[in-house]
């Protein structure tokens, strides 16, 4: 039975709307408490919380753990040492995965690893210069319970492509012979042409019949002109591929939000699509988008106000696309911190009050906590003050959204009291780099190259690649623990003169600093993982991610003993289960694969990955009474792999 809810006017819902959600969403409205046996989206489950109940692997065994088989990718397109983030979904006792720069579907028996069927598309011109050429991130599962089971995977040449799970064959009555063209019924702007422009990299939301798409363009440091395509999200139809509905993030004359756009700067600015993984409520019918920032990633003065939707979280009508609520993360975002993870939705228990939740891990490492159903945040989201910078023809916020709880996950703005100083030669050595730079509290914004004062640029702390990124995080929903992962790592953000290469008048320049080649100046751990309790706001555990690389010693000419543990200067992949929390040390670490007590962080095993470094999230799965732990891994000069763990039986 449908449940009412009071929701701000904006929002409101009849009884009878929430009724249809509940017809036309049957059968996931336990979407946000993890997986069992199956994985049958990227993030697990439906709220990408990266849960599983699973628990055959525990800290009795979980050192027993050994390669059960690896498929390679071998083959699989024209870059064949091309790094691999797909991470694969497991269903009706098959695994299927994307692999290679063509992004090819295959189909893995789940306990063997032997290729069952693959699917490839050659895009030919279609493929050149597009944004995202790479193995994507996985692919997405629709069924309509009655036989009907469908694959689907959006190509690098932004094509939308559904496939027959049991033999990988194009669903015909699908689009044009299983293939939509998602370069088409797009807003374009003027010299902007779509090809070459905008694609995806994120599997498609499968809610109910609806496929909910987003976009990704080309990075915004340096862009050719302030105007490109918006990001527009839009719904298709699971069976037919129609076109259903389109959202305008960057919205019209006439829709909510235009008016944050002055200047008419609405009718040329592009960019503000949902790039990453989308999340969504079955039962309520709703889909949860983080966005991006609007063209370009530095520099705002042609694009002044606040700038919704960009660096938003936007909720959706899945059946209509119509805005039911949003929260903007960051006004005017001219930081490059834009939304990269997936919203995670649960429900927990906090301060003693069952909550609908919705999170948000962010790069200046935030969690923006809010109601899933209103919007409305858990904790209390003050507007503070900013600096205010001196970029020629810049706008500036005055304020931005900081949540009083939780506590960030991650050092905000910059000082000296963060330089690297494990001697006085060091610090001194990082000040007089820092100095070049300005620097300041959180939301300190870029500046000019060779400003007035003879600065280079402006320092800010976390980097514009983040505090958290696309790996995002997982929660245990049965604890109510957010794990996160992160990185401490500065940006150096410069101004220059778009010039010749840009008809914008400003756009990213460079600058970096270290200590040593892969040595930051400041203070570790340059990863960590966090474990936050969400049902107080309290942090709970910090640990490094992985040990500190050998070369940090021997660059910096110390012992080694007398170097804490930096962790590795990358974000883990996470997996979380009824018994344990796997970390994998991600795309910059090492080879190894560690097995934590989610309760304290402690360490309780370490695995080898046979092929380099974890590049895709793990997920777990139960095959004929065997669980496994599976991911993509990355090795120097080798294929791409999809390694899977399991016990010996």
């Amino acid at each position: 039975m449908a449940r009412l809810f009071a929701i701000r006017p904006n929002t409101a819902l009849c009884l009878t709307a929430l009724t249809l959600a509940a017809l036309s969403f049957p059968g996931l409205a336990s979407a946000q408490r993890g997986t069992g046996a199956e994985w049958r989206v990227y993030g697990g489950d439906a709220g990408h919380t990266r849960y599983s109940s699973l628990d055959q692997i525990d800290s009795s065994n979980a050192s027993q753990l050994e390669v059960a088989w690896r498929w390679s990718s071998r083959n699989q397109g024209p870059n064949p040492l091309a790094a691999s983030q797909t991470t694969p979904i497991y269903v009706n006792g098959m695994l299927y995965a994307t692999a290679g720069t063509r992004r090819n579907v295959v189909a893995i028996d789940p306990a063997t690893g032997e290729t069952i069927w693959t699917y490839r598309i050659d895009e030919g011109k279609r493929l050149d210069g597009a944004p995202r050429v790479n193995s994507g991130r996985g692919v997405s599962y629709w069924t309509d319970n009655n036989g009907d089971n469908r694959i689907y995977v959006v190509t690098p040449g932004y094509q939308l492509v559904a496939l027959n799970a049991a033999t990988g064959h194009a669903i015909t009555g699908f689009g044009d012979g299983g293939v939509v063209d998602l370069q088409k019924n797009l807003r374009t702007r003027e010299g902007v042409a779509p090809a070459g422009s905008i694609g995806a990299s994120s599997p498609v939301a499968v809610i109910g019949d609806v496929l909910v798409v987003g976009a990704a363009l080309h990075i915004g440091l340096r862009p050719p002109s302030k105007v490109n395509i918006p990001g527009d999200i839009r719904g298709y139809d699971a069976r037919t591929g129609e076109l259903l509905w389109t959202f305008h993030t960057i919205p019209e004359p006439g829709e909510f939000g235009n008016d944050t756009w002055l200047d008419s700067s609405w009718s040329y600015t592009g960019n503000t699509g949902a790039w990453a993984q989308i999340s969504w409520d079955a039962e309520l019918g709703y889909v949860y988008l983080p966005t991006e920032a609007a063209t370009g990633d530095y520099y705002g003065g042609h694009r002044p106000g606040n700038n919704l939707f960009s660096t938003s979280i936007l909720t959706l009508d899945a059946r209509t696309g119509k805005r039911v609520w949003h929260f903007q993360t960051i006004h005017h975002d001219i930081w490059d911190w834009d939304n990269t993870n997936a919203p995670i939705l649960a429900d927990v228990n906090i301060d003693g009050r069952p909550r609908r939740i919705v999170a948000q891990l962010t790069k200046q490492g935030f969690v923006f906590v809010l109601d899933r159903v209103t919007g409305e945040p858990i904790w209390p989201i003050e507007e503070r003050p900013v600096p205010k910078g001196d970029a020629p023809g810049e706008w500036y916020s005055p304020t931005q959204p900081f949540p009083t709880k939780p506590a960030p996950f991650e050092r905000q703005g910059f000082s000296e009291d963060d330089l690297l100083d494990f001697t006085p030669e060091i610090f001194t050595r990082a000040k007089e780099i820092a100095s070049q730079y300005r620097w300041g509290p959180l939301y300190s914004p870029p500046s000019l190259q060779n400003a007035s004062d003879s600065t280079r640029g402006t320092i800010t702390l976390p980097s514009a690649l983040g505090g958290a990124n696309w790996e995002g995080g997982a929660l245990d929903p049965e604890t109510g623990y957010l794990y996160v992962p992160s990185v401490t790592a500065p940006s150096f953000l410069s101004l220059v003169p778009g010039g010749r290469s840009s008809d914008m008048n400003y756009i990213a320049g460079g600058g970096r600093g270290q200590i040593a080649p892969g040595v930051p100046i400041v203070k570790p751990p340059w990863g960590r993982i966090t474990a936050i309790d969400l049902t107080t706001g309290d942090h709970a555990w910090m640990v490094p991610n992985g040990d500190t690389p050998p070369y940090v010693a021997e660059r910096l000419k110390l012992p080694a003993e007398n170097i804490p543990n930096t962790g590795r200067a990358s974000r883990a992949g996470l997996l979380v289960t009824r018994t344990l929390l796997f970390a994998g040390e991600g795309t910059n670490g090492s080879g190894n694969f560690w097995v934590l007590n989610k309760k304290t962080g402690e360490r309780i095993a370490r695995l080898d990955v046979p092929s380099g470094t974890q590049s895709g999230l793990p997920m777990t799965y139960l095959h004929n009474g065997k669980q496994y732990v599976v991911f993509s891994t990355t090795g120097a000069g080798e294929p791409a792999e999809i390694v899977a763990f399991a016990l010996r039986r």
